[in-house]
């Protein structure tokens, strides 16, 4: 009996080691895919262990709380690790089943939900959205003005020259007034932001926001903001549903995201996680900006605003299934969410050469993502096609179809644009890709039915 358990001890200790560099890796049985040593994937563990430390210096050096990391290549999870701390303040300690506010990284999911009602023909791309919302009916574009063409502004209003389609709220090429640029900035702060009250809805919003001159013509140039608000009230006025139920219904039910809301249940609040900000009189180390409770506004608001744009809860594992789906051509473990030639179209660039700003030279830009058009131009490690977003408490991921790699980033803190974790971690992520040849684009080890 002492030599069976002195046998089963070191078996143990020897499946400890082959596991990869991280031990939170058997955790990622949550996520419903297959584990892999990183070397059945040609992957090196010896490299993927670099993620761990790096994640590990910015915890040290107090610039973010805590951080998980999760890396999945040919439908299967080689590295899932979580450093630093869940809650600072608590010393709750980060794992990789933590929910994190993924703010932006919202937007790819409403994207496509609306892109699943594209498919059964409620619409064509280049369908003005004012066929199911009338108030973007006529809208005006703001250009400077001076002298008498200004009306208590500093713009005079014109015709759009064409009306805002499906394809413009879904690029980011409408000319919506938004919160980080244009002439229309201090009326979008006043008219949408300032305006929302307790119990109002996304549609109230998207209302206000109709009254708002565009500050381009539509199609004109690509300017982040809320046009993915726009897409959910699409979702739901054309599918008869809130956004929360069609997704839930038709998206996180089928692919079996569990811990993925619009508004956070109480049960689950031991594993959510604190925000934090930084301190510009503290060398930009982290403060508490809001602790997880259930005070938070994403547990307590009232539930009826469901922002497409930015405002769901998840974990890492919730996240990777859904872009294994995206990754295997729309379909994972028997659901199928979109057919391959969408998911296609969806992350083609489809925007031309009009610049990205908020992702930099070489990115366009799809049907909710930005994507890579020239590799040099990036200048990261990726792969052209490879697509992906961010979210604005410094979430991050990306998915590469000719490596058949997933990469996702979470931790809580904003602004973060003082810190480059999250390319750090694309670069970490991709040195250890070692095998020889690049697969065929495209190509999936995973059967899509």
């Amino acid at each position: 009996m002492k030599r069976l358990i002195a046998y089963l001890l070191i078996a143990t200790i020897i499946f400890s080691l082959t596991i990869g560099s991280t031990p939170a890796l058997s955790q990622s049985k949550a996520s419903g895919l297959p584990i892999a040593k990183p070397e059945e994937v040609g992957m090196s563990s010896e490299r993927l262990a670099r993620i761990r430390t790096g994640m590990q210096r910015y915890v040290d050096k107090g610039l973010v709380p805590g951080v998980v990391t999760m890396v999945a290549r040919r439908g299967k999870v080689v590295y899932l690790d979580s450093v630093g701390y869940r809650d600072a303040e608590s010393k709750a300690p980060m794992t990789t089943d933590t929910i994190f506010r993924i703010a932006s990284m919202t937007k790819p999911i409403a994207s496509v939900a609306l892109m699943m009602l594209y498919e059964e023909g409620h619409f064509l791309l280049n369908d003005p959205i004012a066929k199911f919302l009338p108030e973007f009916t006529n809208m005006k574009v703001a250009v400077p003005a001076s002298g008498e063409d200004r009306v208590g502004t500093p713009y005079k209003l014109v015709p759009a020259a064409r009306p805002i389609t499906f394809k413009h709220v879904l690029t980011h090429t409408a000319g919506f007034a938004n919160t980080y640029r244009g002439i229309t900035q201090p009326e979008f702060a006043r008219v949408v932001q300032q305006a929302r009250k307790p119990g109002d809805t996304v549609g109230d919003a998207v209302k206000r926001l109709a009254t708002l001159p565009l500050n381009f013509h539509p199609g004109d140039a690509w300017e982040y903001g809320n046009a993915t608000d726009v897409v959910g009230r699409l979702v739901e006025v054309i599918s008869g549903m809130t956004l929360d139920e069609f997704q839930q219904k038709r998206i996180f039910a089928p692919l079996k995201m569990t811990d993925t809301h619009f508004y956070l249940p109480q049960s689950k609040l031991d594993r959510f996680a604190a925000v934090y900000q930084p301190d510009a009189q503290n060398g930009n180390k982290i403060k508490l900006l809001e602790a997880p409770t259930k005070d938070s506004r994403y547990v307590k608001e009232p539930h009826v605003y469901f922002s497409g744009a930015g405002g769901l809860v998840s974990t890492a594992a919730d996240y990777v299934r859904f872009h294994q789906m995206m990754l295997n051509g729309g379909e994972l473990d028997g659901a199928r969410i979109l057919g391959r030639k969408t998911v296609e179209l969806m992350t083609a660039n489809a925007i031309g050469d009009l610049p990205v700003w908020l992702s930099g030279p070489g990115y366009g830009f799809g049907l909710g993502y930005s994507v890579v058009k020239d590799v040099g131009q990036a200048a990261i490690p990726s792969s052209v096609g490879q697509y992906g977003w961010g979210g604005a408490f410094c979430t991050y991921f990306w998915v590469d179809p000719q490596e058949e790699l997933i990469g996702i980033m979470m931790t809580q803190v904003i602004p973060y644009t003082h810190i480059n974790i999250r390319q750090e971690f694309q670069v970490l992520a991709n040195q250890a890709i070692v095998d020889s040849a690049k697969p065929k684009a495209g190509a999936t080890h995973i059967t899509s039915r």
